[in-house]
Order: C-alpha cells, then structure tokens, then sequence
C-alpha cells in the first residue's frame, strides 16, 4: 500500500536541500537516509533520501543525484510516498495509520449509529475524524480517548462516548427559571458541603 509521507517544498541553500512538509506521525522511520520513495508525479522520481536534519522545526532533506539549488527547486511540490505493509501497525499502543481507519463505521456506546469515517483531519491540537452522516452531512469527531472509547478493527467500527451537542444540533440546554433556580440550589448545597 501506498502513502503519503511528505511533500516537498522550497530549496534551502545552494547545496541540493529542500524543506519538506511531512504527512506522517514517523519521520524518523519514513524519511530515513537511505529510504527510496516514489513521487507524485512518478516522472520526478524514485527520489532516494541521502541526508535529512531539522533546522529551525523545520526537517530538510537532500536526495541522491540532487547537488544545486536548481535541482532541489525542480522538486517544489513533489509528494514522495512510501510503500508500506497494510498489515503493519505503528509503534504505540492506541495508534493508527490513517489508512485503517478510513471507512470504519462509527457508533455510540448503545449501537446508535453514526455514520462512516471519509477523512481524518491531522490539527495541531489533536486529529479530527470526518463522518459523513447517513443523510449526506458530515460531522468532525475528535479522535481522543474520552470521546473514542474503541477501535475495532476486526469488525470495522469505532465506538464513541459523544458528549451532549456533538453529533445533534440539540444539546441540552437549560432555560427554564425553574432550572436555573434548582441549579442555584444545588450549588449552594455543594459549597456547604466543601465547606463542612
């Protein structure tokens, strides 16, 4: 199988480096020196990586056969992709390629379900799971533990906890003056315990 693991960007120096804008949680192990990667377009490659470092957060690498900044500037936007085992798993325990992930059904705790993982949005705080409704709309799940309670992948499901107003557009909302009086009360009556 294969999978997006960087693309490229713009030279860095005047000896063949380029930035890369990397699209995997492994950098390490897929753009390694000595790694050989195809290309999209498949005419700019194999490309084989011969040194990658981070300068300044940002990973630059330099490739075989690559030694000016003129050939490094020919790969802007160049998405290199990496053969991998569908069988393999990462590392860590609870982690997932994005591969086995798309197009697991998702429900609730109770069976409810919600809907089929199309995408999965990789956000800086944390990932995001599109799904799209059996209506045709989507709804973004954030893919952490509270809210994911289970990945099957035998049975091809993710299993969540959503809290109030995730996946509906009504969450519970308490407007009446008896709510907001009860829950003045059980304020109060909490603070008198904290205090006693």
């Amino acid at each position: 199988m294969q999978l997006v693991v960087a693309r490229i960007g713009r030279a860095h120096g005047i000896k063949g480096e380029v930035t890369v804008e990397v699209r995997t949680d492994e950098p390490e192990l897929r753009l390694a020196p000595g790694a050989v990667l195809a290309t999209e377009p498949a005419s700019t490659g194999p490309l084989t990586i011969e040194t990658g470092r981070v300068h300044s957060g940002r990973l630059l690498l330099r490739f075989a056969g690559v030694s000016d900044r003129t050939g490094a500037e020919a790969l802007r936007n160049t998405l290199l992709i990496a053969e991998i085992d569908p069988e393999e798993l990462p590392d860590g325990e609870d982690e997932y390629y994005d591969h086995q992930l798309m197009d697991l059904d998702v429900v609730t705790e109770d069976g409810t379900e919600v809907g089929r993982i199309t995408e999965i949005s990789h956000l800086p705080s944390q990932d995001l799971f599109i799904v799209e409704r059996p209506d045709g709309s989507e709804v973004m799940i954030p893919f952490v533990e509270e809210i994911v309670t289970e990945i099957d992948l035998e049975e091809q499901r993710a299993v969540i906890a959503p809290p109030p107003g995730l996946i509906d557009d009504r969450a519970e909302i308490a407007s009446s003056r008896e709510e907001d009086e009860s829950s003045r009360d059980e304020h109060a009556s909490s603070r008198e315990e904290d205090e006693s």
